[in-house]
């Protein structure tokens, strides 16, 4: 047990990778990894491109969340607005984006959260979250994909909607307890 935790901060070693799928969103490879122990494994991993999420706030007591039907989940899911970096855009470009194209709005103030990895273990996706004050309405338009409901909720309502597990959408629960934490 003793070499088992010596060897736990020990980076394992790509021998090989080969691409199994792609598509503009994701990519799946699948590797050779070598263990610290020296043994080997087959790997999967999941690469994304970076994501971003904005909470935004329309005052201090009111947050605006877009709904819809997503396709993994099976079901309408109320979550902030969110989606990838494009090649080349900066952080704050791609979560003005998207507040922009999901709820029609623009921000005077982005103010960054947190960064956190989405999954640890088999997707490759860091999540950039923010908070957005300071809203005026513009003209956005979703992406041909996304058919979607927007709707401004009571803060304490959606802080209770993350509690009672109805808000499950990781981007959305941890921006909104990072905002409850800001707010005490």
């Amino acid at each position: 047990m003793a070499d088992r935790r010596r060897l736990a901060r020990a980076p394992w070693r790509t021998l090989s990778t080969r691409e199994v799928y792609a598509n503009p969103w994701m990519r799946l490879r699948e590797d050779l990894a070598e263990l610290p122990d020296g043994r080997t494994t087959v790997y999967g991993v999941v690469e994304c491109k970076p994501a971003v999420g904005v909470l935004p706030f329309l005052d201090e007591q009111t947050v605006v969340l877009v709904g819809q039907y997503r396709y993994v989940a099976r079901h309408f899911l109320w979550e902030m607005p969110t989606g990838g970096v494009r090649a080349g855009e900066g952080l704050e470009d791609a979560a003005r984006r998207e507040l922009a194209e999901e709820a029609g709005y623009a921000a005077d103030r982005l103010v960054k959260l947190c960064a956190f990895d989405s999954s640890k273990s088999i997707v490759e996706e860091t999540a950039h979250i923010y908070l957005a004050e300071g809203l005026r309405p513009v003209g956005g338009e979703a992406d041909d994909t996304e058919f979607i409901e927007v709707r401004a909720f009571p803060f304490a309502d959606v802080l209770r909607m993350v509690e009672a597990s109805e808000i499950r959408d990781a981007m959305t629960v941890v921006a909104v307890l990072h905002a409850a934490r800001r707010r005490r």
